[in-house]
This record gives structure tokens, C-alpha cells and sequence, in this order.
């Protein structure tokens, strides 16, 4: 994996207005995708069939796109297994092996203790772009990041809940809720950073990465359904069960987030993504006061400013290398 500070620039290189849309884009739908989901989608709807569907969705949004851009037949014709499973396969399984350890951890932590621990993907991801991309952070970016994750421990306190961590015993709740929540956010570092060196060194397109990536995550949750509740609910209720019309607004909302969280690793790189997921806790605040009528926290307030400030200072003082300034 060759060492790079930064994308080399091509001609299909998007602008930054159109890297700044993306953005703003998958920060809205972060944002208020939790409400959408809550307000269309029944509690009864099984929720393998919603991640099926979702991922379904992506390639075919994914592929509309390579069609209107006129590159389909050439991705394809340039397509080869060991290439996808190299730029694609690698993250596909660590992102798999990750949600099921969020999901061990989150049942044996509190909402407070797993949010705090869950953030630290943002250091992590930092880490391995260095390691893997040479992509290095300035003092100043570093402070950055600080302040951001300061403002994403003040999102969580705001909206933790007093669940409790079942009776475990200590060690318990350190070997089922605190590792696999940490190694879960190594390895949220890790994939992402695999996904911006297959796009930036590789060249590998953001839209067929979303493809192979969606199916052989589909492939996995297929499976896993053997042998689930899910997969059982769905061979006696049917794979749209509690479905209604208004399901597919957040179903679609989702698949186009994934292009989106695509091609914002791929022209803004993992770390600005992690701003977005922080910043989307902001939208989602804004807007359940818009439509809930419920204010924002005295906790949102004053994350409020840490995001925008470290949001600022990221993009005023990137890295510089001096070697190469001399």
C-alpha cells in the first residue's frame, strides 16, 4: 500500500463545491434518517428484509449512476474478482465483523459508556490513514479532532439514557461490552481507510465499490439468516411483512446515504466523514425541534460550537509538508 499525503488529481475529479455538496448531503441524511425511520418504518418490520432491500437499492442507484456518466461498460470490462475482493472484500467483511460486535457490546453497556467508546473510531480512523495513505495530521487538525470528539462525548451524554448493564460482573461487562466496542472502532478505522486507498491509489470507482461492496455484504446477511429469528420471521410472515408504501422513503433515503458515504471517502477521505456523523447529531436535534417540538439540549448547545470550530480549524490548517514547501 504506496504512501500518499493526498489524491492525486484527475480529470474526473469532482470541485470542491460538488465535494462540499456531498458532504452537506450525507450530513442531512444522517441527520434525518433516525427520524424518517422512526416515522415510516412499523416496529414489527423485520429488520434483515430493511438492510436487504437497502443494499439492493444502493446497486441499482449505483448503477443508474455509472450509466449516466457513461462508464458502465467500462468498469465492467475492466472488472476482475481478484481486483474487487482486494479493494472491496477486505472492508466489506471488517464492516461485517464490526457491526456484530457493536451489537454484543451495545446490549452490555450503557447508552453513555458504548456512544463515548463507539467515538473513538475518529482517532482510530485518522491513525490508520497515516499508516496506511501517509496521510498525516497537522498540530493543529489534531486539536481539531480534539474538539470534535469533546463535542461527540457532549452529544452522547445529552442523549444517554439510564439503561442499565444487566447485573454483569465487571469483567463481564469489560470482556462483552468495553472490548468488543473498542476493537469494533479499530477496526470502523481500519475499513474506512482500506476504502480510501482502494478509491485514491487503487482508482477504484466509488460507485462499483458501493456495488461490490453491497453484495458481498448482502451475500453475508443472507447467510446469517439460516439460522436467525430474522430468517425464520421472514419464511413465515414473507420478506415484506408490516411493509407499507411510506417504508420505501427511508429505505431509499439509506441506499442513497451509502453512495453518498462513497463518494465522500473517496474525494473527502475518512476522517471528514467523521465529522459528518458528529455533526449529523446536530441535524437530527434541529430537526426533531422543528418537528417534535422537543429544544435541544443544553448538552447540543454547547457542542454546537466545538463542531463548528473544529470543523473550521481542520479545513484552515492542513498538513504541510516542509520538505517539499522548501
Amino acid at each position: 500500500m504506496g504512501s500518499v499525503s493526498k489524491p492525486s488529481p484527475t480529470a474526473a475529479a469532482p470541485s470542491r463545491r460538488r465535494v462540499a455538496l456531498y458532504l452537506a448531503l450525507l450530513t442531512l441524511q444522517y441527520g434525518a434518517q433516525p427520524l424518517i425511520s422512526k416515522r415510516f418504518v412499523r416496529r414489527e418490520v423485520i429488520v434483515t428484509s430493511l438492510v436487504l432491500a437497502i443494499e439492493v437499492l444502493k446497486v441499482m442507484c449505483a448503477v443508474i449512476l455509472l450509466v449516466a456518466e457513461g462508464s458502465l461498460k467500462k468498469q465492467f470490462s475492466n472488472w476482475n474478482l481478484a481486483g474487487s475482493l482486494t479493494a472491496s472484500g477486505l472492508p466489506a467483511a471488517i464492516y461485517a465483523l464490526q457491526n456484530s460486535l457493536l451489537q454484543i457490546s451495545y446490549k452490555n453497556l450503557d447508552s453513555l459508556t458504548f456512544s463515548i467508546l463507539n467515538q473513538t473510531k475518529l482517532l482510530f480512523t485518522a491513525f490508520f490513514t497515516y499508516l496506511i495513505l501517509g496521510q498525516r495530521q497537522s498540530p493543529k487538525q489534531i486539536f481539531a479532532l480534539t474538539l470534535l470528539i469533546s463535542a461527540a462525548v457532549l452529544l452522547s451524554v445529552g442523549e444517554s439514557t439510564t439503561k442499565g448493564l444487566n447485573g454483569g460482573s465487571s469483567e463481564y461487562v469489560l470482556l462483552y461490552g468495553i472490548i468488543p466496542v473498542t476493537v469494533a472502532s479499530v477496526l470502523s478505522g481500519l475499513a474506512s481507510s482500506l476504502c480510501q486507498w482502494a478509491s485514491q491509489v487503487k482508482k477504484h470507482a466509488s460507485y462499483l465499490m458501493t456495488i461490490e461492496m453491497s453484495f458481498i455484504g448482502s451475500m453475508c446477511l443472507l447467510a446469517s439468516t439460516f439460522q436467525s429469528p430474522d430468517g425464520e420471521a421472514m419464511k413465515k410472515y414473507g420478506f415484506f411483512h408490516e411493509w407499507t408504501s411510506l417504508t420505501l422513503i427511508p429505505v431509499l433515503m439509506n441506499a442513497v446515504g451509502g453512495i453518498l458515504v462513497g463518494l465522500v471517502t473517496t474525494y473527502a477521505g475518512g476522517v471528514r466523514k467523521g465529522f459528518v456523523i458528529v455533526s449529523a447529531l446536530l441535524v437530527t436535534a434541529l430537526l426533531q425541534f422543528i418537528f417534535d417540538g422537543k429544544p435541544p439540549s443544553v448538552y447540543c448547545l454547547m457542542a454546537l460550537p466545538l463542531v463548528m470550530a473544529s470543523i473550521f480549524i481542520y479545513q484552515k490548517y492542513p498538513y504541510v509538508d516542509r520538505k517539499k514547501k522548501d
